[in-house]
């Protein structure tokens, strides 16, 4: 057996052994065998082909891997759309009930109701916004309402 074929094997090893553990250093490995087989079927001798593995091993393990963890670690995203206002401030534009109401939210106008259906937030209160149903968001007043 010629030995890119033996450097194709060995990556395809790594590669299903990659698949199975989730680690990225057996991905990168096999990388570097599948260039290594490259090299041998190019020509190269098997010195050559060992140097190419084992240059592009530590090349893949020193750099690409570390800056590959600090992506999959990052923070999720931020927020956009309607998740994105939960949390806001809401200043009512009508009495907000069970019926409905308006509320502006981030300068957008916005039907409202309260998150607690027995209760009832007058017009011009600030209220924070617990959750968004569809197109409805749910207002809960920022300081107690005066009964």
């Amino acid at each position: 057996m010629e030995a890119w074929v033996a450097w194709l094997i060995v990556a395809a090893l790594l590669g299903i052994a990659e698949l199975l553990t989730l680690t990225l250093a057996l991905g990168l490995l096999a990388v570097a065998a599948l260039l290594a087989g490259l090299a041998g079927a190019a020509g190269l001798p098997v010195g050559l082909q060992i140097v190419v593995f084992a240059a592009s091993s530590v090349a893949g393990l020193a750099l690409v891997r570390p800056i590959a963890q600090r992506h999959i670690k990052q923070p999720p995203p931020l927020r956009s759309g309607t998740a994105a206002l939960v949390g806001r401030e809401a200043v009512t534009l009508t009495e907000v009930s069970r019926a409905g109401g308006r509320a502006r939210i981030g300068g957008e106008e916005w039907t409202a109701r309260p998150y607690d259906p027995d209760l009832v937030i007058p017009a011009g209160r600030v209220a924070d916004v617990l959750a968004i149903e569809g197109a409805t968001a749910l207002l809960y007043p920022a300081e107690p309402t005066p009964d």
